[in-house]
């Protein structure tokens, strides 16, 4: 086997790191979110953000596939930014160990997000 082929070949024990299309900012955003099938919005918190979701912290464990619909709080200022993801959001992660503090991690991405709600998210973004 050629050294080149040998180089490329993953080898056993390396770790599997997740490759992003977009890169992330930290914020700590106040959210509301809820579940599609049910009406009641429950409080949590945006952790990092990017182009294509972001790290939402919810206040209960949510399941890989779920969809919800979401709200950011974003201030500018002295101004306060409602940005609606009324189309949904779709859990594509969940934290595994949950921390210390009890608190749930799991990645969302923007199933469809209005252009103009992403012009409120772009100071917030890397780009």
């Amino acid at each position: 086997m050629k050294r080149e082929e040998r180089e490329r070949e993953p080898s056993l024990g390396m770790i599997n790191f997740e490759k992003r299309k977009y890169p992330s900012s930290s914020v700590t955003l106040p959210v509301g979110y809820w579940q599609i099938d049910k009406s009641r919005s429950r409080p949590g918190q945006a952790i990092d953000i990017s182009e294509g979701g972001l790290l939402l912290q919810p206040s209960e464990p949510l399941e890989i596939g779920r969809v919800l619909g979401l709200t950011l709080f974003i201030t500018s200022g002295l101004d306060l930014d409602i940005i609606e993801a009324v189309t949904q959001v779709e859990v594509v992660w969940q934290d595994t160990h949950v921390g210390k503090d009890g608190a749930y991690r799991v990645r969302v991405k923007f199933v469809d997000i209005p252009p103009e709600d992403m012009d409120k998210l772009s100071p917030l973004l890397k780009l």
